[in-house]
């Protein structure tokens, strides 16, 4: 099994000046104990689950771009790119970049999106649902396009929402045959069936139960287009509040390994872990060293 770091708040000791050198200590440290990948979202406003509005948030690839400096090992991506923010070329160059500069390492990670609040406060224009889903699938199609071969196919491209007309990439990515494409979500008629067609992993949520369940459903579409259903991998993004002794409502080590060992047995191959207080180099050591060697075997 494959592990992963999604680092979702910035609200953490001392005022801004402080999220810079707080946010490279984390990504120093996640990757020096073993993750296998490190990931931000993609929002301009804190949501709802994790902590208010108003509490400070990153933009995302820039966020990466900073990370990819003060890491030399884990991949990093978005969990996930709100299909919106930005336009097909951006989305594969912006990308590429990162890919580039650090060594091989980016994930494309991308969804349909869903927060319109934070759209509609900083005039990003927010389509439909449907509309959403048509702009990711063309720009899957021509992210592949782009990716392909020494600098991209050149062509052109004509959908219903976008049309190119030099598909070039330059540089290319040095992950080859192309960045890996993760398509975030569960919807089970729509956005596992553009990753069936498109993607190199999914990303679901859930029990155990629930993810096997989307893993069929993916197994599925896969049979429907010819594609070998092993050629994705199956991630999960999981909440962890880790504690030496399970006080307060958290987990103790052997009851979060005994939880990894369930998603495993339900087909999970990576699992992403949202681990709170991820500023506090304890409890990262803690994982990195009480969890993340039992989990290498699963």
């Amino acid at each position: 099994m494959k592990v992963g770091l999604q680092i979702c708040s910035f609200t953490w000791p001392g005022d801004s000046e402080a999220i810079g050198p707080t946010l490279a200590r984390i990504v120093r440290q996640a990757d020096d104990v073993g993750f296998d990948s490190i990931w931000v979202m993609d929002h301009f406003f804190q949501i709802r689950g994790v902590g208010k509005t108003e509490e400070p948030m990153l933009e995302g690839m820039t966020a990466l771009g900073f990370m990819a400096a003060h890491s030399q090992r884990a991949r990093l991506g978005l969990m996930v790119g709100g299909i919106h923010y930005r336009h097909p070329g951006l989305w594969v160059k912006a990308t590429t970049t990162l890919d580039v500069l650090s060594g091989g390492r980016a994930w494309l990670g991308i969804g349909a999106a869903w927060n319109a609040e934070e759209s509609r406060a900083l005039a990003f224009p927010f389509p439909p649902l449907g509309e959403r889903f048509e702009l990711l699938e063309e720009t899957l199609q021509i992210a592949h396009a782009m990716f392909e071969g020494e600098r991209g196919t050149e062509g052109t491209f004509h959908g219903r929402h976008y049309q190119a007309e030099r598909l070039m990439n330059s540089p290319q990515s040095l992950s080859r045959p192309r960045v890996p494409i993760m398509v975030g979500g569960g919807g089970e008629r729509k956005t596992l069936r553009l990753v069936a067609q498109y993607a190199d992993a999914c990303n679901v949520f859930g029990t155990p139960e629930a993810i096997a369940r989307k893993y069929a459903i993916l197994d599925a579409h896969c049979a429907a287009v010819g594609r070998d259903p092993n050629e994705i991998e199956r991630s999960t993004l999981q909440n962890v509040r880790l504690t030496v002794d399970g006080a307060g409502g958290g987990e103790t080590l052997s009851e979060v390994v005994e939880r990894f060992g369930e998603l495993a047995d339900a087909g999970a191959q990576h699992v992403i872990v949202d681990l709170r207080a991820v500023h506090d180099p304890d409890r990262l050591e803690l994982f990195g060293s009480g969890v993340l060697p039992q989990l290498r075997d699963l």
